[in-house]
């Protein structure tokens, strides 16, 4: 059961998450695999805005993905920006990727063996993950301009398109999680993290939305 007080620390930790950039003209958008197919919606709407030339779509599969995405969450979304009009040659696949900084690393390896040149990336992922996905982003790919975008929805509409607000809301401890103990490890860049936003990420811990936290040793 979601009490009054976990939507309201769950709405703290998706609040803060949101990056507040405005999306402006980049080298290449990158859309970060997921569950959630309105990555592909959103990183469409921004291409046909002029904002980016080329997309690249990466992520293999993971078990929150496998029965949504059975041939793969990049394969997925390229195949729903086809639908949506995107030509082909302006869409590539990286199929390999099972976390943010395998996203990052093996879409700037497919770019550089494709001779894209890129000093600036519209980086599009759900919305309660653009801080952690810029704080990988900037780790792993020092000296290239990061610009986050995800679909402008609030908290409940997006549990509701999920159809799984538990799911959601462990989604949320677990990117909070991270930016709390993935810099030490070397996988992101230290980000501020208010002392409001650390607590209402251990209420929602303690009260048992965990499934998709990492060990922190």
């Amino acid at each position: 059961m979601i009490t009054a007080q976990d939507g309201e620390d769950a709405r703290l930790l998706w609040d803060f998450q949101r990056m507040g950039h405005g999306p402006r003209p980049c080298s290449v958008g990158i859309g970060l695999g997921s569950h959630d197919l309105g990555v592909a919606d959103v990183m469409v709407g921004l291409y046909r805005q002029g904002l980016v030339p080329l997309v690249v779509f990466t992520g293999a599969t993971s078990p929150t993905t496998r029965d949504r995405m059975p041939r793969g969450e990049a394969v997925h979304y390229r195949e729903r920006a086809l639908e949506l009009g995107v030509p082909g040659d302006a869409v590539l696949v990286e199929p390999r990727a099972r976390n943010t900084g395998e996203n990052i690393r093996f879409s700037r390896e497919l770019l550089a063996g494709r001779g894209v040149s890129v000093d600036s990336v519209l980086l599009v992922s759900k919305p309660y993950e653009e801080r952690r996905a810029y704080a990988t982003a900037c780790r792993l790919w020092p000296g290239v301009e990061f610009v986050c975008a995800s679909a402008p929805m609030e908290l409940p509409e997006y549990a509701d398109s999920i159809g799984d607000p538990h799911l959601v809301l462990d989604m949320l401890v677990g990117a909070v999680q991270r930016l709390l103990v993935y810099p030490a490890q070397g996988f992101m860049i230290e980000l501020p993290v208010p002392s409001s936003v650390v607590a209402a990420y251990e209420r929602l811990r303690d009260r048992g939305f965990t499934r998709r936290l990492v060990a922190a040793g």
